[in-house]
């Protein structure tokens, strides 16, 4: 029998997912373009960019936030928000379209990301990442910048993430894109995280 945490789980799946399908034609006229650098765009174009990676439920009233210039300065505020929830536009300099919408467990993740240490989260994360493109990335290494022999780098198509408090939940789950459908990324690393693709995912 499914335990009480598995169910929930698939519960939270379900829903995320159907906000996140919901979601697609409005996301998919929101996205500006992204031509030049991040700090080059509007205000505007980032709140746009940003607002296009969740449901406009969540988006609307969460708050949008500006990629920081470096790796150690802090994310700058857009616009304040009221849910909670936290947007992040899409960054030009990387491949694909990164926009992100997330809750206080995955800023808590990103903020030990960043400093790579091991992520302290009390309760389910989830976050969006359904903005029309999808982003390339390395499904084993947290922290590749470009493909390797060895590091499963790949397409991503827009997403839904979960993290969990206590990462033996992720035991058993599909590790590969190709999976057919839910998988999770980063397997063995502290940064394991479920994803829950809201269209296909392309073969290599």
């Amino acid at each position: 029998m499914p335990s009480i945490r598995a169910l929930a789980l698939t519960a939270l799946y379900a829903l995320a997912l159907t906000d996140a399908v919901a979601a697609q034609e409005r996301a998919k006229a929101a996205k500006p373009t992204t031509s030049g650098g991040v700090t080059n765009r509007s205000a505007a174009a980032k709140i746009a960019s940003a607002a296009s990676s969740a449901p406009r439920s969540l988006s609307e009233h969460a708050t949008i936030m500006d990629w920081p210039a470096s790796d150690s300065a802090p994310p700058t505020t857009l616009r304040e928000g009221t849910n909670g929830w936290s947007c992040f536009p899409d960054n030009p300099a990387s491949p694909g379209n990164d926009a992100m919408c997330v809750d206080d467990q995955w800023m808590a993740w990103m903020d030990a990301y960043m400093k790579k240490a091991e992520p302290k989260i009390q309760r389910v994360g989830v976050g969006y990442m359904i903005a029309p493109g999808g982003m390339y990335g390395s499904n084993v290494d947290p922290f590749a910048k470009a493909r390797t022999a060895t590091n499963d780098w790949g397409y991503d198509p827009p997403h839904i993430m979960i993290i969990v408090p206590d990462l033996r939940a992720l035991e058993g789950m599909p590790t590969s894109r190709e999976s057919g459908g839910s998988w999770v990324m980063w397997t063995g690393t502290p940064y394991a995280h479920i994803m829950i693709p809201t269209t296909s995912v392309r073969k290599k």
